[in-house]
């Protein structure tokens, strides 16, 4: 089954696919091309990529001859072969293009593959067969710990540890560090046998924010592990809108109600389904740009 992954340029999708023959990541020509040319219509942008396939032949252009179709699913929900290409295509696709947009996205893509948001989310990627925590730990603290340390050891020197600092977000002070320890026992201990019980005891993860960094995108792995446990349920994050999951996150500080609404409308039996779980990672990353 194929990896799938969802890029995000100026809240655009550009879609991936991973090429086991290969061994790297395809992306989406048209998504590419509509983002660059501004264009929404399917048609139109077809007919772009068609004229300048042409144009590009024409001038004996590697670029087409490295094109190849892969399977991608569409706004429809059905799955069609699409023209994909590589890292190095798509940077000689946006030379290409007599576009002032194409230099903004290069510098983009080019950023995001290789920052610590680009590498570490190719580490959570691998958590779907990483088999990494054991069934006893999935919603302890010690689980959380494993996860953060996973994703973000070699690019973090705290990945893994409990932070020894105050801090604050948006005017939001999370738990002093003072009371950490006491805090994340009594959180660990929590029950979450019941979908409410496991939102709440995420909620108050998310308000004690045990690391420096990477809270919410490891605290969001976290959450699902338990969903799987305890309901053999995950969440499609990909169906949860970035601004409406920030304002429930704000608001469940004083409630709960909205992120336990919000989450429980998005939840899927498909706890085994690589796609599901790749475009969670894609969007749970996507909530911190």
């Amino acid at each position: 089954m194929n990896k799938i992954s969802i890029r995000f340029y100026n809240d655009k999708e550009v879609r991936a696919v991973w090429n086991e023959k290969e061994n790297e990541w395809y992306f989406s020509i048209f998504d590419i091309l509509s983002i660059l040319n501004k264009e929404n219509d399917y048609k139109k942008v077809r007919n772009y990529w068609k004229y300048l396939k042409a144009k590009l032949l024409k001038e004996k252009n590697q670029l087409v001859s490295d094109t190849i179709q892969l399977k991608l699913k569409s706004i429809d929900n059905k799955t069609y072969f699409t023209d994909c290409i590589n890292s190095k295509g798509l940077i000689e696709l946006a030379k290409n293009l007599p576009n002032t947009n194409a230099k903004d996205f290069l510098e983009w893509f080019l950023y995001s593959e290789k920052s610590i948001d680009g590498q570490s989310k190719k580490k959570a990627y691998q958590l779907f067969e990483a088999n990494l925590i054991n069934d006893k730990d999935i919603g302890k603290t010690k689980s959380l710990l494993q996860i953060h340390n996973y994703i973000f050891a070699g690019l973090y020197d705290f990945a893994g540890k409990i932070r020894n600092q105050n801090i604050s977000k948006g005017g939001f002070k999370f738990c002093s560090a003072m009371f950490l320890e006491k805090n994340l026992e009594e959180v660990s201990n929590m029950p979450q046998k019941t979908y409410n019980q496991i939102i709440n005891k995420y909620v108050e993860m998310n308000i004690i924010h045990p690391f420096l960094e990477g809270n919410g995108r490891s605290a969001r792995i976290w959450l699902d592990l338990i969903f799987k446990k305890e309901l053999r349920k995950c969440v499609d994050w990909s169906k949860i809108d970035k601004k409406e999951y920030l304002e429930a996150m704000i608001e469940s500080h004083i409630s709960p109600t909205k992120i336990q609404t919000l989450i429980k409308e998005k939840l899927t039996d498909k706890i085994n389904d690589r796609e599901i779980f790749m475009k969670g990672i894609d969007y749970s990353y996507y909530y911190e740009e």
